[in-house]
């Protein structure tokens, strides 16, 4: 049986990190097939069952992708009688031939959330995400199979579409993010005193401006005691608008933006934070509050859904949309050590929830089942 991959929009991120821990986990199936076609610039695992194929147009341009789909490779899909045409990244552009079923994934929840839509600029991103709107919804209801990484985003499409066969397979936390119970190094750059974490990058629903609002309001202990450390990609409007109410807040010493952190020196970040936060009001999978409940230390978060799916009680809630709420719920955490040594455990059994390789083997058997269903003429 033959799995076509799709995968050329997985061009950063959280795309190309599903992708790498798919293929870590490819089953020894006698007569599978894998073709892949991908960005240059994702890197997967060698298999032997799985052989990457450069298609001739340059599809690094979305449109120039978006019609070799249209054009091109349902002839490829027929010569290569494949069985599955696998698209991750949420969007079914090609026609599949008779004979080939259609699995797609749901990744991106901002095409469907109107607060975030109504919060983007008029002009071409807004026009792009009601496009995608239309697109995945019409992807997600022709596919053979779609495949959900949490319970609410199933909710939300369901309840907009019916899908032929759903699925929901949440993704696993990186192997590198395990920090709990291990000895690790303090990074140098860290402020000596202790500090609350937040790592995301800067966007209106992120809720940078209601965290630092909520630190601002903070005790005088408080302050003295912790510092507030932002990290993420400091060259966007939001991260402007962020650094103008420290400077008019007068928290300069207090609130911390680090910048971008490469993805594998975040561990001991997580790690050595007396509290992480997260604050994010639209995920689909919060692959961030996953991986910081893998370091073993306590967690305050968002209460909008999925973040409790995810979470359950290995955190406390605040509403992100308040600053009041933030600070309070801060307070209460900051000022009980026996709540804060129960989230650090807490945040380990849930961690141990989210785990690559049962997610990409269910993946896999997913995608296989699809296969021999093609075979059975089902």
């Amino acid at each position: 049986m033959k799995i076509v991959f799709n995968a050329l929009s997985a061009r950063l991120g959280g795309g190309q990190t599903y992708l790498i821990n798919l293929f870590q986990f490819v089953p020894f199936y006698k007569d599978l097939e894998i073709r892949v076609f991908a960005p240059s610039s994702l890197k997967l695992p060698d298999h032997p069952k799985a052989r990457r194929v450069e298609p001739a147009w340059p599809t690094e341009n979305s449109i120039v992708r978006a019609l070799w789909e249209k054009w091109v490779l349902p002839g490829i899909l027929k010569a290569e009688k494949a069985d599955v045409l696998f698209c991750p990244g949420g969007v079914v552009g090609a026609c599949a031939p008779a004979g080939c079923k259609v699995a797609t994934m749901f990744r991106s929840m901002i095409p469907f959330d109107l607060r975030v839509r109504k919060s983007l600029l008029l002009g071409l991103q807004r026009l792009r995400n009601w496009l995608l709107n239309r697109i995945m919804l019409k992807s997600m209801s022709e596919a053979d199979l779609t495949i959900f990484i949490s319970s609410y985003a199933r909710s939300v499409i369901e309840s907009l579409t019916k899908a032929k066969k759903t699925v929901t397979i949440h993704h696993g936390i990186g192997s590198v993010f395990w920090m709990h119970g291990k000895s690790t190094v303090r990074p140098d750059f860290l402020p000596g005193k202790e500090y609350i974490l937040y790592v995301s990058k800067f966007d209106v629903y992120k809720h940078h401006f209601q965290v630092v609002s909520a630190c601002g309001e903070l005790s005088k202990e408080f302050c003295e005691r912790f510092s507030l450390i932002l990290v993420g990609e400091t060259n966007l409007p939001e991260a402007e608008r962020v650094k103008a109410l420290i400077a008019r807040l007068g928290l300069e010493d207090r609130v911390l933006l680090l910048g971008a952190i490469p993805y594998q020196e975040l561990p001991p970040l997580y790690h050595h934070a007396h509290l992480n936060l997260f604050a994010s009001s639209y995920e689909n999978c919060p692959n961030i509050l996953l991986e910081a409940l893998a370091s073993g230390r306590p967690m305050i978060c968002s209460n909008v859904m999925p973040m409790p799916e995810f979470g359950v009680d290995a955190a406390v809630y605040f509403s992100p949309f308040d600053s009041q709420d933030i600070g309070q719920v801060l307070t209460k955490v900051l000022t009980n050590p026996e709540l804060l040594k129960k989230l650090a455990v807490a945040a380990v059994a849930q961690s141990d929830e989210f785990n690559w390789e049962g997610a990409s083997r269910k993946t896999w058997s997913e995608l296989l089942a699809l296969a021999k269903l093609n075979k059975m003429g089902v």
